[in-house]
């Protein structure tokens, strides 16, 4: 339980934006059936 009072703020958010961060680079690198329009990892919901 103490490491998780230990939490701050900026932690939280610099883990929300790596997260943002990897599913951007997820799309951008990832085959379209992975990481794209109806890809079965990241649907980017783009009928391209």
């Amino acid at each position: 339980m103490t490491q998780l009072a230990t939490l701050s703020f900026d932690q939280i958010l610099v883990s929300l934006m790596a997260t943002i961060a990897l599913r951007e680079a997820m799309i951008l690198f990832l085959p379209d059936s992975i990481a794209g329009p109806d890809g079965w990892l990241v649907s980017t919901g783009e009928d391209a």
